[in-house]
């Protein structure tokens, strides 16, 4: 019977710190909630080139067969990524900005990351706006402008340096008419 009584409070000694574990895990996990819902209400820092900087020339084919190169003559530039769940919701703003701003499509480029060889469910929607290429994550255009996160747009400016980058098409300021091209 000593040995019934010993197994069984051993077995409650184990529960009750299984049990305190636990609530610290559950604690841990409310804290982490808490500070990820914090960074969401923050501006998330764009990962690329800094205002002023000049991205790299590059060179690459749309996907209409249009030979394209950079970064001059560039008036916006944006990216988008096939595994992005953010991307397809930005298209519209994003199309909206151009026709708001008549920037032309030549002045345009949109660049979708991609492994995989099916087009992505906006591609044709960006078509009509602007040239798209279709790049691996490690591609020229996306290295020539250090992105590393999707989606992103880039105002230049007239020299070519980057006046903008952000992931909201929307934060892109307003463009004069002189200023479009």
């Amino acid at each position: 019977m000593a040995i019934l009584s010993a197994a069984i409070v051993v077995v409650g000694l184990l529960c009750l710190a299984d049990l305190l574990l636990t609530f610290g895990v559950i604690r841990r996990l409310r804290e982490h909630t808490e500070q990820l819902a914090g960074l969401r209400g923050q501006d998330a820092p764009v990962t690329g080139l800094a205002d002023g900087e000049i991205p790299e020339p590059f060179t690459a084919l749309s996907t209409s067969g249009e030979q394209l190169s950079g970064p001059a003559g560039l008036r916006v530039v944006a990216f988008f990524s096939a595994g992005c769940s953010a991307c397809p919701e930005r298209v519209p703003a994003f199309i909206d900005y151009l026709r708001a701003n008549q920037i032309a499509r030549d002045s345009v480029l949109a660049v979708i990351t991609s492994s995989e060889p099916e087009p992505v469910s906006y591609q044709e929607d960006i078509a009509e706006v602007a040239p798209v290429c279709v790049e691996p994550l490690d591609g020229d255009i996306a290295a020539a402008f250090k992105v590393r996160g999707f989606p992103a747009f880039c105002l230049l400016d007239g020299a070519g340096s980057v006046s903008t980058f952000s992931h909201e098409p929307a934060e892109l300021p307003a463009l004069t008419a002189t200023q479009r091209r």
